[in-house]
């Protein structure tokens, strides 16, 4: 089959070969270069320093206070949620009610729970039989 719409291409197998360990012939330029913006700036200028102690964004002013400040921010929001936490909600309230519940509460109810499956599955077999 043929190409239909492009230039007929030269065959990868038409130039003769070369070892693996020999350098690729010369004058024929490689295909991965370096932009020449990316170059011209390399050799005009040195690169731009780059340091001082790290700030945060929006910083403007001392590091250390805006640092001591994100840590009272971060403590305040902590006590929040520890405050939030022993306030508890509504799962809270269940989950305190079942632990107060003794092991022979916990046994009624798992029995009732059983008595009701079997009810359940008499009724079920009842209706399959009539």
């Amino acid at each position: 089959m043929g190409n239909l719409c492009g230039k007929p291409s030269s065959d990868a197998f038409s130039s003769p070969g070369r070892r693996l360990d020999s350098a690729p012939p010369p004058g024929k330029p490689s295909s991965a270069s370096v932009p020449q913006s990316v170059s011209a700036a390399k050799t005009s200028k040195a690169p731009p320093k780059v340091g001082g102690p790290p700030r945060t964004l929006g910083g403007g002013g001392d590091p250390s206070s805006s640092q001591d400040d994100a840590r009272r921010k971060a403590a305040e929001a902590a006590e929040a949620r520890l405050q939030q936490s022993k306030k508890g909600g509504k799962l809270q309230a269940q989950l305190d009610k079942d632990k107060a519940k003794t092991r022979v509460d916990t046994l009624k109810d798992a029995s009732e729970i059983e008595r009701r499956h079997r009810d359940a599955d008499s009724n079920a077999e009842i209706l399959r039989n009539s």
